[in-house]
């Protein structure tokens, strides 16, 4: 197997894990565990993971100057990212959260061209206002009767996460370049613990163990291993090999497995609204990226 198709196979694999993690996750929290206690385990498992596995990868010494961006990657692609993201799982349904997911390859095109100064031709424009709309709409009226206790604001959290990550896949990049990903990425996720741990102990400590059914336990460890600790590994390997947007990219495949996995299990359901929605977001991303893709 090429490297080019390695990225490509672990890239897609990541799409698979998050999109059953919308359903999983939905099921711990917040009956369980809360949301940012949720994301205290995840955060708190996957460091002691990356630095146990730190141990038998590359010994590489890391630039002082550079750690400026590690503690920013840590923001946007830990916690940021993580708060967001499971907080606003919490008040809107699966397929809600995946499809604004999508919204991330645009990001990544737009803070590509105020950080790297890209030029945006009209297609892309264009795309990014049918993606916003898209977006748009969803937040405001993608309500859904089925496990989305506040939609709306559900929904908010899950976009902010979108950006927050689109952030994280720029400033990631530089870092794949010059390192080793198993050299970094516990330091990332060292300073990413710091930083949740205020706002997740409180819940974490509440956490009532003896009431948590079996299933759950293995759901949780899911996360932590496979949504948390694996996919960023899968993340790093494929954006040594591929661009941002074209790692982004994938996260089209999100909300149809989500969709498939919910609604198979019940946890969600269809509506004209969403439908429409992901018409747009859609057609917005295609026409972003669709150039970008190609040249890959």
């Amino acid at each position: 197997m090429s490297k080019r198709t390695w990225a490509l196979f672990a890239a897609t694999l990541v799409s698979i894990i998050y999109g059953v993690t919308f359903t999983i996750a939905k099921d711990v929290m917040p009956k369980y565990v809360e949301p940012f206690g949720f994301i205290t385990m995840r955060v708190g498992g996957s460091v002691l993971l990356f630095w146990l596995i730190s141990f038998f990868g590359p010994k590489e010494k890391i630039a002082r100057e550079d750690f400026p961006r590690i503690v920013a990657a840590a923001l946007f692609g830990v916690a940021l990212n993580m708060l967001t993201f499971f907080k606003g799982l919490s008040y809107t349904s699966p397929i809600m959260g995946a499809v604004l997911m999508v919204t991330t390859p645009m990001i990544v095109l737009i803070l590509s061209a105020i950080i790297m100064k890209e030029q945006m031709q009209k297609r892309k424009i264009i795309g990014i206002i049918l993606g916003l709309a898209g977006t748009i709409t969803l937040i405001l009226y993608g309500k859904s009767m089925v496990n989305a206790p506040n939609a709306t604001l559900g929904n908010l959290l899950v976009f902010i996460n979108a950006i927050s990550y689109g952030f994280y896949l720029i400033l990631v990049k530089k870092l794949m370049d010059k390192y080793n990903a198993f050299t970094f990425v516990k330091w990332i996720y060292t300073f990413g613990f710091i930083m949740v741990l205020p706002f997740g102990w409180s819940e974490f400590d509440a956490v009532n163990w003896t009431t948590i059914p079996a299933d759950i336990f293995w759901k949780i460890g899911f996360v932590v291993v496979f949504s948390t600790f694996l996919t960023y590994l899968l993340n790093l390997v494929s954006m040594r090999e591929l661009k941002p947007t074209t790692v982004a990219v994938f996260i089209y495949l999100q909300p149809l497995f989500a969709t498939i996995f919910a609604v198979g299990l019940g946890k969600d359901e269809l509506s004209l609204v969403k439908l429409l929605s992901a018409v747009l977001i859609f057609a917005g991303v295609y026409l972003v990226t669709q150039k970008r893709v190609k040249s890959e």
